[in-house]
């Protein structure tokens, strides 16, 4: 039988997990090609013959998704699976539409078939929205677990943009293990706030091959989603935030539904900067389509190293990359930290803004008077030092999950921003968390 050829639409992250469970091993399929978008220069690479194993001895090319009709028809293309997250439904529907006229087929892998089963419980973290807190959420479930006294192991989703042979299955549990691993701002952002509470972090590209390596060191595995995918591993509890900052997302994007309608615990978080009737449109929202859910609320709360020097003066704000991008989210707790301790002016970095840190405003044009701390590599990295440079701010506000200050070098005075996750009522996630892995009674 000749075998179905396949291509796989990623973001370096979820393509290759599919990748891996449901293609590498499958006689009667041929993946061709990946394409990729979201994160810059991922495109033009190869996956390697090491990770994509014996079929493919010369690995699987990986293009640019614009041109993605020319390789159905160039390199006869059977079927085309979706494999990335955090888009409108009807973006899903475009590229299925451009697919079939193409003349493939069009899919989507759900849980049960690409999820592992862990010989561990498993507390999975994801979300509705980038930016919609997951990170603080995540980090407060790794607290109460250590606190019963469970080993936690924190297994990241991936973000694989290096060498990819490299970057199997990475342990991190000092500094010294990201800066030896080269890691972007991104990967620092969810990994240093782990590793300051003691947790180990895994992540990679082969979840199979790390989830048994993490499981030899935790009591428990803590699924740190990104973006808004589904969990990579088979979950006992699966803990999903929404941001009612952008009601009505939970039920308009891929694959953030899918994770609402698996969830058994919701969180509504920021709600002390919502408006009351956003909050109650996501509750009406989660009860319409999961009324099984447990729905917490929740808080932001920001704590500034010294509120005094943010007042009365112009202040350039930088917040999380992906959370303004492809998150489209307009502002974050940079502009409320702001707004709310006096800031004479908000700068526009636009004018400032230099080489790849340029591109990103012209790519994502809504991005607004604030700047995202893209980092994605040495030369992105720099760029974002000399469009901070180039700005005239009298002080630099850091809403970025790690301390910029520790990558980057200006003049102008910098502070950072911090947030953790407040549960407000009853239950909390600490009561559900002792009943579902607490000691037998």
């Amino acid at each position: 039988m000749t075998p179905t050829r396949v291509l796989i639409m990623g973001a370096a992250g979820r393509d290759f997990h599919n990748f891996n469970v449901c293609f590498r091993n499958a006689p009667d399929i041929e993946v061709v090609a990946f394409t990729a978008t979201q994160i810059p220069n991922i495109e033009g690479r190869v996956y390697p013959p090491a990770l994509a194993g014996p079929r493919y001895p010369n690995g699987i090319p990986i293009y640019e998704e614009r041109d993605l009709t020319r390789l159905i028809r160039e390199l006869r293309v059977d079927q085309v699976v979706f494999a990335y997250s955090d888009v409108p439904h009807e973006y899903v529907m475009h590229k299925a539409s451009e697919t079939m006229a193409a003349g493939a087929d069009f899919r989507l892998i759900g849980p049960a078939a690409s999820q592992i089963r862990s010989s561990k419980p498993v507390v999975s973290v994801g979300a509705g929205r980038t930016g919609s807190g997951k990170s603080q959420t995540t980090r407060h479930v790794c607290d109460v677990l250590q606190q019963m006294g469970r080993r936690v192991v924190a297994v990241r989703h991936p973000m694989p943009y290096g060498d990819l042979t490299r970057q199997v299955a990475q342990r991190f549990a000092t500094y010294a293990d990201l800066d030896a691993q080269n890691c972007t701002i991104e990967e620092r952002e969810e990994y240093e706030p782990h590793l300051d509470r003691g947790v180990i972090v895994y992540a990679g590209v082969d979840y199979a091959a790390i989830l048994r390596q993490a499981e030899q060191e935790a009591d428990v595995i803590v699924w740190d989603g990104g973006n808004n995918d589904f969990p990579f591993f088979v979950s006992d509890l699966h803990i999903v935030v929404l941001d009612p900052h952008r009601p009505g997302h939970e039920l308009t994007y891929h694959p953030g539904e899918t994770n609402l309608r698996m969830a058994g615990v919701v969180v509504i978080n920021k709600v002390d900067t919502a408006n009351y009737a956003d909050v109650l449109r996501v509750r009406e929202n989660v009860q319409a389509v999961n009324p099984r859910a447990v729905v917490i609320e929740a808080a932001s709360p920001l704590f500034v190293e010294d509120a005094q020097a943010i007042r009365g003066r112009r202040v350039l704000v930088i917040e999380d990359g992906p959370t303004l991008t492809h998150g489209e989210m307009a502002y974050g707790a940079g502009v409320v930290a702001a707004q709310r301790f006096g800031a004479a002016e908000l700068i526009d970095p636009r004018p400032f803004a230099v080489g790849s840190i340029r591109e990103t405003f012209e790519k994502y044009p809504r991005t607004g008077r604030l700047l995202p701390a893209m980092g994605y590599g040495a030369a992105q990295v720099a760029d974002l030092q000399e469009t901070i440079r180039r700005s005239n701010a009298e002080r630099v506000i850091v809403a970025t999950p790690i301390d910029l200050r520790r990558l980057v070098t200006v003049e102008q005075p910098m502070q950072r921003v911090r947030y953790e996750l407040q549960v407000i009522g009853a239950p909390t996630l600490e009561e559900i968390l002792r009943s579902r892995f607490g000691p037998a009674q």
